[in-house]
């Protein structure tokens, strides 16, 4: 296999893997916390206004819906997943995916909380790191912990997925 298409396969792989492993938790936290679930709608939303020149919105849930929102959300979330995933095998390589360590996952996974906190929380008009939700804290607290289960989910990918060649 060409080198780029097995780091294709592998990142499609472990990140559809990790990004199971992030929407599990997210049921977790559901039931236990009564907490809501992440809504891929509103990613979706947001990524359909680009096309209308809007980048920034005071209220992204004010913003006007765009059509099949919902279904754009999940794809755009599972790519997502995929695109970290593709970074953390080009960055460590094809050997981290024969081997896989926690520490790479852990290291791509500062970015993957970096992401929302900086770019779509303020994108979305909830601040930086979710500073002008009701519960800044616990709007954090509930991203690093997705995004931890997201990290730990490219490891346990990568070594399920290494179970294969063994």
């Amino acid at each position: 296999m060409h080198e780029v298409d097995e780091i294709l396969l592998h990142s499609m792989v472990i990140g559809i893997g990790a990004t199971l492993v992030m929407d599990l938790w997210g049921c977790i936290q559901q039931r236990l916390f009564k907490s809501p679930s992440l809504d891929y709608a509103l990613v979706a939303r947001w990524l359909g206004h680009f096309a209308r020149g809007r980048f920034r919105h005071a209220s992204i849930m004010a913003a006007s819906p765009i059509a099949n929102e919902r279904a754009w959300g999940w794809i755009v979330h599972y790519a997502i997943g995929i695109v970290f995933a593709a970074l953390l095998v080009y960055l460590w390589g094809v050997e981290w995916v024969r081997n896989p360590t926690l520490a790479p996952a852990l290291v791509v996974g500062v970015g993957t909380v970096a992401v929302p906190f900086f770019v779509m929380q303020p994108a979305f008009g909830v601040g930086i790191a979710g500073a002008r939700t009701p519960s800044p804290t616990i709007t954090r607290l509930k991203s690093l912990a997705a995004y931890t289960a997201f990290d730990l989910g490219l490891f346990l990918a990568a070594n399920v997925w290494a179970l294969r060649g063994a």
